[in-house]
């Protein structure tokens, strides 16, 4: 690790009684054999149910479909890996010489399923209400933004309906990148404002998928500014 992972856990408002759940959590299966693999189970079940939990008490007059929508908007892997980086939580991993050199530190799949696998570790440190707790303060602005007229539609036609309400070009998305063999590609699509100069990128098991992450983290960084 490249990092105090005590450093981390600050950031998450836990403190450890068991450090070696933490530094478990941040192994990735490329550096060892007692990895974050169950951790991570546990944490896609904890965070499953407690943004579940909310989604229930914000919305009584949302049906199950709606709210599946919802969560899923909430906990795709584009958006933990994002919730990740702002944990800096790349420099903390844990990975085989292989994922290392190949930048296993920067990639979404590597970086969401260690999030979760962190949330399972203050599960197991800590019970139920320490996970709850750190889940909701991670998640407190995406929640906040959540609403269900927005839950209708996809993040490109959100953002291209937010340009052309103020009469700004449509985006511009690009393929930078394809990996992996043909039955498991990840591509890598840039989006980019031209008025403004201003790019993100997003990651996908397709084309579509990538383009839809891109649109995402651009309607993100337009509500943040």
């Amino acid at each position: 690790m490249n990092a105090d992972p005590r450093r981390l856990a600050r950031q998450l408002g836990h403190e450890f009684a068991r450090l070696s759940l933490l530094e478990l959590a941040l192994t990735h299966r490329s550096a060892a054999s007692a990895n974050n693999e169950r951790l991570e189970f546990l944490g896609d079940a904890l965070l499953g149910f407690v943004i579940a939990e909310v989604l229930c008490e914000r919305f009584p007059q949302a049906d199950e479909g709606r709210l599946s929508r919802l969560r899923a908007t909430l906990v795709k892997r584009e958006s933990l890996a994002r919730l990740a980086r702002e944990l800096n939580l790349g420099d903390y991993l844990r990975l085989g010489s292989g994922e290392s050199r190949s930048g296993g530190h920067t990639r979404d799949s590597i970086l969401a399923d260690a999030f979760e696998a962190l949330l399972g570790a203050v599960y197991l440190d800590g019970g139920f209400e320490a996970g709850r707790r750190v889940v909701l303060a991670r998640f407190s602005d995406s929640l906040a933004a959540t609403s269900l007229e927005r839950s209708n539609k996809d993040p490109k036609t959100r953002l291209q309906e937010w340009l052309q309400a103020r009469r700004r070009p449509l985006p511009d998305y690009a393929v930078l990148s394809v990996r992996g063999e043909d039955h498991d590609q990840t591509f890598t699509v840039a989006c980019t404002l031209t008025d403004a100069d201003l790019g993100v990128r997003g990651e996908g098991s397709s084309r579509r998928r990538a383009e839809q992450a891109a649109a995402q983290t651009m309607l993100e960084q337009l509500d943040h500014d």
